[in-house]
């Protein structure tokens, strides 16, 4: 959980490598996927060691990470700070850009030194952009662009994506779109998974500006997803519009470098029902907006450098669902959910890194954070009979004073040894601390629809909030051993055990039992999010085998990673979403203009289920993918390939349950299906 893991630039036709400053040490290295379409940014890194995706929409996976999901991850958007808006967290921070618009993705898991972020416990996920690019001094104007188009089998998906650019040596323009639509996916049995379709566009500028050891950057950009399908959530997204603006300055002065950030983005979000594969009618509307600042400046010491940082981030939330007219249920007034919610965060941290010798560097730092969060009166539909438990929680939450304040610390050291030129070792500890999220603490409904309306984790139970809650603090230990040979083509194998302590892990009592849909053969329960202790811990694993080099067949490599990880609660009983033992092996081919790469996914049965969220059981499975790419020319490049080329029939173990499946066709509660086979193909044009 030590580690630093640094993508390379995963551009779908691009993995040169890139450099990352010294507190990112690059000591497992992610194998990056760009061979295939992907729509959904969270995708990118998952060939990575210890990370995983727990089902969502099509392009609003929620990233985990050695057992850590979500929330409990820091995500950055070229320095933005993006919060869930939505009780089902449907709008994803990793949702607001598409892959093709993402130049680089890097996972720092666990450990990670203060300056990459707080308010996490798992780690932190950086995404950036399109860099701005510049002219030669004194030469012409620089003009480029691309044009890339993708399709997948699967749901009949086209994702296509368009970039320009304009530069001087002084001055930069840029524009970057990219468009995916997704009818509902088939699964191995060839059954269509009903209500998984999904439309998505992401827009946005870059301007930038340089002098003398200084640029100033600005970002703005729209998103707008008009539907999108979650088959294990009890509603569907029916639009989402996204706003952002984000300013950077960086300047290199004699005593040292700033950095300076302010950024806006606002989202407007509404749930519901729109397509004949899942019917219904229930309008929920979200308003949330981001907005916030960071200041760092680094200043260089006689062995290494000390950083300095000041951040504030702010988040406005109004959550509420109007009347449905003629419903007894569903009025005669507006439910209002959360009234005005806030949740404001000021930072103050230090981080100095220090060389000692040739052989042994380190990292230490300290964060404190203030969280501020309040909110305002709420209501339910109505007083009438249906309404009764709803009626009186509101009541009860009225009565209570909601404003909350958490004074948390994180502390971090790490320590590197360059043994020899062959083998380097990392140890690290860690304090993190992350304070619960709006709904957690003040989500208030009694009822079984209300409470089945906040629910991120695709099990189909329901969830209520808790005024009590204490924010989490995790103690995490972990150690890292990289043994390697031979360059960036040559050989490595690196191991990485960890282990955290979790004090107030926001975990669930149960509060009662239903049935979803009311169907007799199928159980969901009740839930209230409480503070309990936990403990996670576990290993990771991956390498790299040079195997064979000719002039006729090009050079074979041998790479892979495998990933065990488990998650209990200190009194007993296992956490929710912990991936099985899994392991990925392929072997890839490069020779002349082309890239062919052959790869095996093993996944073991998942039976250390989580019994308070009656989490289902997911047998083992095993996968083939195949995927190859040429570069025609300069200009052109193809690729193709084939996911789950034997058509296996299977459970994703962090799907979650098939609740649109459940409500069309009766019966039990079932595992969300998974994909099956999907023969996929590109083209990327580049001018």
């Amino acid at each position: 959980m030590a580690c630093a893991i640094a993508m390379p630039a995963v551009a779908q036709t691009n993995t040169n490598a890139f450099s990352v400053p010294p507190e990112m040490k690059v000591i497992v290295t992610a194998i990056s996927d760009s061979y295939r379409p992907a729509a959904d940014t969270a995708q990118m890194l998952s060939r990575t060691p210890g990370y995983s995706v727990a089902a969502g929409g099509g392009v609003s996976g929620l990233p985990m990470v050695n057992g850590f999901a979500d929330d409990r991850l820091k995500i950055r958007i070229d320095g933005m700070e993006i919060t869930s808006a939505c009780a089902n967290h449907m709008n994803a921070p990793l949702s607001y850009i598409d892959p093709q618009q993402v130049q680089r993705i890097s996972l720092l898991a666990g450990v990670t030194p203060v300056s990459a972020g707080g308010d996490n416990i798992g780690g932190t996920i950086e995404v950036q952009s399109a860099a701005p690019v510049f002219a030669q001094a004194g030469g012409p104007l620089r003009t480029e662009g691309s044009l890339a188009v993708a399709g997948r089998s699967v749901n009949n998906s086209v994702s296509t994506s368009a970039t320009a650019s304009a530069a001087t040596d002084k001055f930069s323009i840029g524009y970057s779109g990219a468009y995916t639509r997704g009818q509902s996916y088939d699964d191995g049995h060839g059954n269509k998974v009903l209500g998984s379709m999904v439309e998505s566009i992401n827009q946005a500028i870059v301007l930038a500006a340089r002098g003398e050891g200084q640029q100033v950057t600005l970002r703005a950009g729209v998103q707008h997803i008009p539907y999108q399908g979650f088959p294990n959530q009890y509603m569907d997204m029916t639009d989402n519009h996204g706003q952002f603006a984000n300013l950077a300055y960086k300047g290199q002065f004699g005593w040292g470098v700033l950095d300076a950030r302010a950024y806006w983005q606002q989202t407007d979000h509404e749930m519901g029902f729109f397509s004949s594969e899942r019917p219904g009618t229930m309008p929920m509307l979200t308003h949330g907006r981001n907005t916030g600042y960071a200041l760092q400046a680094s200043f260089p010491t006689s062995t290494g450098e000390l950083r300095l940082g000041q951040e504030y981030h702010g988040f406005r939330l109004d959550d509420y669902w109007p009347a449905v007219p003629g419903s007894m249920m569903m009025g005669p007034q507006t439910y209002i959910n959360i009234n005005n919610g806030k949740r404001d965060r000021t930072v103050l941290f230090g981080e100095l890194e220090t060389r000692h010798d040739a052989r042994w560097t380190s990292i230490v730092g300290l964060r404190g954070e203030s969280v501020r969060m309040d909110t305002g009166q709420v209501q339910s539909y109505g007083d009438n009979m249906m309404n009764m438990a709803d009626t009186a929680a509101a009541k009860a939450f009225n009565a209570r004073d909601h404003n909350r304040r958490d004074t948390n610390i994180d502390a971090t050291a790490q320590a590197r040894f360059e043994a020899d030129a062959n083998s380097s070792y990392e140890f690290a500890l860690a304090r993190k601390t992350r304070s619960p999220n709006l709904y957690e603490r003040y989500s208030w409904g009694r009822g079984t629809m209300a409470m089945t309306m906040t629910n991120w984790f695709g099990d189909g139970n329901g969830y209520v909030g808790n005024l009590g809650l204490k924010p989490e603090t995790a103690y995490t230990a972990a150690f890292t051993a990289d043994w390697h040979g031979g360059g960036d083509a040559g050989w490595f194998v690196r191991v990485n055990p960890y282990y955290s302590k979790v004090n107030n892990y926001i975990d669930v009592d149960v509060l009662g039992s239903f049935n979803p849909y009311m169907q007799m053969g199928a159980k969901g329960n009740l839930l209230q999010f409480a503070n309990h202790d936990a403990h996670l811990y576990g290993a990771n694993l991956s390498w790299q085998l040079p195997l064979a080099n000719s002039t006729r067949w090009g050079r074979f490599t041998a790479t892979g990673n495998a990933a065990y990880t488990r998650g209990k609660r200190s009194e007993g009983g296992d956490l929710y979403r912990m991936m099985p033992l899994n392991a990925l092996f392929a072997v890839e081919q490069a020779v002349g203009a082309w890239r062919n790469r052959i790869v095996a996914k093993v996944v073991s049965r998942k039976d250390d289920v989580d019994a308070r969220r009656l989490e289902p059981l997911t047998g083992g499975y095993a996968l083939v993918n195949l995927r190859s790419s040429v570069a025609v020319n300069k200009m052109a490049s193809l690729n193709f390939g084939v996911s789950n080329l034997f058509n296996r029939a299977y459970a994703d173990p962090l799907g979650g349950v098939y609740l649109s499946g459940l409500q069309a066709n009766g019966g039990a509660l079932q595992a969300l299906p998974a994909e099956g086979r999907s023969i996929e193909v590109g083209l990327q044009l580049k001018f």
